[in-house]
């Protein structure tokens, strides 16, 4: 009786692992990211008014590839944002393989500034091709918000007018490699932003001289799930295109371009 009492007790202590051990694969897998950055850096341009950020999002995926995530970060400064201290990012997509290791990713983000002017959202279909030449990550992107009111030119240029509307194109590129033997990855950025020249109904613009490019070259530390980072960020925006965008386009704490060069440190984990 007692040999089968303990081989019953092993049976039952062995059933778990067993069926772990053949378990189906998860169709939707959650993750997500928290960052605390020295300066909010959206294309280039300061959106914390060069001062610290606290950023998190979520990430749901499916097997099937489609995605939706949320992600969400303080704000300060450039326009007020219509009110609002906060952006919130809602975005939808779909990620397949298209051979050779590479990616296509395909979908929509809408920008939400939550307490804001009523017109301050707008959505951003975009585009995304990935894969690894050798050692080197890329990435190359194209975003196009179709005319909305948010993008309109309402004030600071002849042509503005309550409740105009207008697109916004950006092209970028991405690239990343890891240092051999070393926690460290290099990487590097370029974009080219096409759209208002002027300031929507927020005061803010997402090409606010109508065209212009950014750049970053930065490295990473990883330590485990936590990574150090730091990125040298610029832009081509000079003090003369900007100067229809002041005082908006400067710093409260010492007038200085919120799209001048800038050291930016960041702390992220992974999760």
């Amino acid at each position: 009786m007692k040999t089968r009492l303990v081989a019953a007790a092993l049976l039952g202590l062995s059933s778990p692992a067993f069926a772990q051990e053949t378990e189906a694969p998860k169709s939707i897998t959650v993750s997500g990211s928290v960052a605390l950055v020295s300066d909010y850096r959206f294309r280039g341009v300061s959106q914390s008014d060069k001062e610290m950020a606290v950023q998190g999002g979520l990430t749901a995926t499916h097997e099937s590839g489609l995605y939706a995530s949320v992600w969400g970060s303080n704000l300060a400064g450039w326009g007020t944002f219509g009110g609002s201290n906060m952006e919130l990012d809602l975005v939808g997509g779909y990620k397949l393989p298209i051979g050779g290791g590479a990616a296509l990713d395909v979908g929509v983000t809408w920008y939400m500034y939550p307490g804001g002017a009523s017109k301050t959202d707008f959505a951003e279909p975009y585009a995304k091709v990935s894969g690894s030449i050798g050692p080197v990550s890329a990435l190359a992107g194209v975003a196009y918000a179709p005319p909305q009111q948010a993008l309109g030119n309402w004030s600071n240029t002849p042509e503005s007018k309550a409740g105009d509307k207008k697109h916004n194109l950006y092209l970028w590129t991405d690239v990343s490699t890891a240092v051999p033997k070393t926690p460290i990855t290099l990487k590097a950025h370029l974009g080219y932003s096409d759209g208002n020249p002027g300031l929507g109904p927020n005061g803010t613009s997402v090409a606010p001289t109508g065209s212009y490019a950014d750049w970053l070259i930065g490295a990473d530390l990883a330590l485990g799930k936590v990574v150090l980072g730091v990125a040298y960020v610029d832009t081509s925006i000079t003090k003369r295109e900007s100067a229809y965008l002041l005082p908006n386009f400067s710093s409260t704490k010492d007038g200085s371009s919120i799209s001048g060069s800038q050291v930016v440190f960041s702390l992220s984990a992974a999760f």
